[in-house]
């Protein structure tokens, strides 16, 4: 699946950190599918994808692991320090689903009738 310009290897009841989305703690959201694998039997790729939905339930937001930084220029006594935490999301995905084609429009069908 694809979230905030990355993408992610799931499975259904994984829980997942992603880049902070602006949905709300107990939010269901819609996510972006860009493989889907069904073990040995079928794997559907961008084209017939508008078939497969994934859902995810916002668990949390969080902040990740502090980065340490260091400027540092010898003999001219420059020194900076800085640091930095990453805002996330923490998603569980509850729900992926691969549903049947869509029925065919009445003018397919009157069309496959005709035999042209």
């Amino acid at each position: 699946m694809k979230v905030g310009g990355k993408q992610y290897r799931v499975e259904e009841g994984a829980s997942i950190l992603v880049d902070r989305m602006r949905a709300d703690e107990g939010d269901k959201v819609d996510l972006e599918p860009l493989l889907y694998a069904d073990g040995d039997k079928s794997v559907l790729d961008a084209g017939d994808l508008g078939r497969v939905k994934i859902q995810a339930i916002v668990t949390g937001h969080e902040k990740g692991k502090k980065i340490h930084g260091l400027k540092f220029k010898p003999k001219r006594g420059y020194k900076r320090r800085y640091g930095a935490r990453a805002h996330l999301t923490r998603l569980e995905i509850s729900s992926i689903k691969a549903g049947a084609r869509k029925p065919a429009s009445k003018a397919a069908k009157e069309k496959d009738d005709d035999g042209s």
